[in-house]
């Protein structure tokens, strides 16, 4: 009986973890082949086909990489005997990743993204678990049109929904507001729901992304941050606003220098759900930073609103109309 070809893209990450008593601590140094070996039953589902993108810490993901593996997730889903993608990363930075595929990814075939919060090597390892039920997800034709998915702990959340909630529980990624799409129980792979709010932004194969930096409003936030990136020469600034997008009128007014400067300016909040909406119209407020021209990041996170803007400038989108891709 043939078995249906799953491509396995490994970044790093807990999930290719091992104890290093010299470093002091879990380095990322297990390969593909050996991921697949301590994941009991994954060969009998289906027939993996292993590549190694990196293989850092996810606190070292590089913009870089993403382009990468977003050329090699669709070369991967462009061949008609690949069913669907799992790729393997690290914990800390998985949920802007896995937006970051859901934002680039062309098919409609499944591509999960999975991590650890235990290495492989340790005896309450969560990895072969989680890797098998990843490779489950990607297998279920339930899975096709989801986007991006994101496995861990038997729940199968949208990549655009969900965050990390946890440092150190297995139960590590929530959403919050919305909750699961589905489970990977121990019968079955089942969805209850799907992400209606999703947009694909295609890449070319030279593209790049600028850089594009958070900064975040907090009690005494003079704008000194902004000003400092804006002398920098960055190419975007998203900003962690306070409750509904509010900040300070000091913040404002570097704010106000920034876009005098033609550089997009994406207001989000620091709070962890709801949407950046114009209640306030006094200067700080959102009224007064949609007069100068910023985008308001809907209920996307900080980091997932970053995520987007690096996409859509490389996409060629501008401030005119930057707008419609948050919108959606």
């Amino acid at each position: 009986m043939t078995l249906p070809r799953i491509a396995i893209l490994t970044t790093g990450g807990t999930i290719a973890g091992k104890w290093d008593d010299a470093q002091g601590g879990v380095v990322p140094v297990l390969s593909g082949e050996e991921l697949v070996r301590l994941t009991p039953g994954l060969s009998r589902l289906a027939e993996p086909h292993i590549e190694q993108i990196a293989n850092v810490d996810s606190s070292n993901m590089q913009p870089e990489v993403w382009l990468r593996l977003s050329q090699r997730v669709n070369h991967w889903l462009a061949l008609d005997d690949v069913v669907g993608v799992v790729v393997t990363h690290g914990t800390d930075t998985l949920e802007e990743t896995a937006y970051l595929l859901d934002l680039t990814t062309t098919s409609p075939k499944p591509v999960v993204i999975v991590g650890a919060q235990r290495p492989p090597t340790f005896p309450d390892s969560d990895a072969p678990r989680n890797l098998l039920d990843a490779v489950r997800v990607a297998l279920s034709p339930e899975a096709t049109g989801m986007g991006t998915l994101v496995v861990m702990n038997g729940q199968v959340n949208a990549a655009r929904d969900v965050t990390k909630t946890s440092t150190t529980e297995r139960e590590a990624f929530q959403s919050l507001e919305f909750g699961p799409l589905g489970v990977a129980d121990i019968e079955t792979v089942r969805f209850y729901r799907a992400p209606m709010r999703r947009r694909v932004l295609a890449l070319a194969g030279d593209a790049v992304f600028g850089r594009v930096e958070i900064v975040m409003h907090y009690a005494g936030a003079d704008g000194l941050l902004i000003r400092a990136l804006a002398d920098a020469g960055v190419a975007g600034l998203v900003v962690a606003a306070t409750g509904l997008g509010q900040v300070s009128e000091a913040m404002f007014d570097a704010i106000r220098d920034l876009r005098e400067r033609g550089v997009p300016v994406v207001i989000s909040t620091r709070v962890y759900t709801g949407r950046v909406i114009p209640l306030y119209g006094s200067q700080g407020g959102v009224g007064s930073l949609l007069n100068l021209g910023c985008i308001l990041a809907g209920n996307l996170s900080p980091v997932k609103a970053r995520v987007m803007l690096m996409v859509a400038l490389a996409a060629g989108f501008t401030t005119h109309n930057l707008q419609q891709c948050f919108d959606w």
